[in-house]
């Protein structure tokens, strides 16, 4: 049988605890304006948009499957933190964006969150966080996509 790496040595491990650690940065916040994490990944993701995308879009954009959008774009829907209606080149296409109660929530939650960022940067640095920011993106264009050539000049031997 083939010997496993260490489990400390898990790149996934690595990944999912250092998920859970930024996460429990944020948390506190999110609860205080009765967001969950996929809420606000979706709320986050429409702010960033200058105008509406599909369901579709969001998928890709957001990481989440397209049943749990599905179950959460009800939720803010019901809230009235988004607005839906049907895209001008095709009727049967929902497009989804903030609302106007939902633009203000994001409004409110976005400087409390930049000064989690804040100061998370000052604890582990701000270059630093840049280049982990950067080593993730190339990772992930290399696994989702292995013809994807990451740039030497990016390469770095650590």
């Amino acid at each position: 049988m083939a010997r496993l790496r260490s489990f400390d040595e898990s790149l996934p491990m690595a990944l999912l605890n250092a998920r859970e650690a930024a996460m429990s940065q944020f948390r506190p916040l999110l609860a205080r304006h009765d967001l969950t994490e996929q809420q606000w990944r979706v709320l986050r993701a429409l702010g960033a948009q200058d105008e509406p995308v599909d369901a579709g879009t969001l998928v890709a954009t957001t990481s989440l499957q397209a049943p749990s959008l599905s179950r959460i774009l009800a939720n803010l829907a019901d809230r009235q933190l988004i607005d839906r209606s049907s895209a001008s080149n095709d009727q049967r296409r929902a497009v989804i964006g903030l609302s106007k109660s939902g633009a203000a929530l994001v409004a409110t939650v976005a400087p409390e969150s930049e000064s989690i960022y804040a100061t998370i940067e000052a604890q582990f640095g701000a270059k630093r966080l840049k280049e982990l920011l950067t080593e993730l993106a190339d990772l992930t264009s290399l696994l989702t996509n292995p013809d994807v050539t990451i740039p030497t000049s990016r390469r770095t031997s650590r």
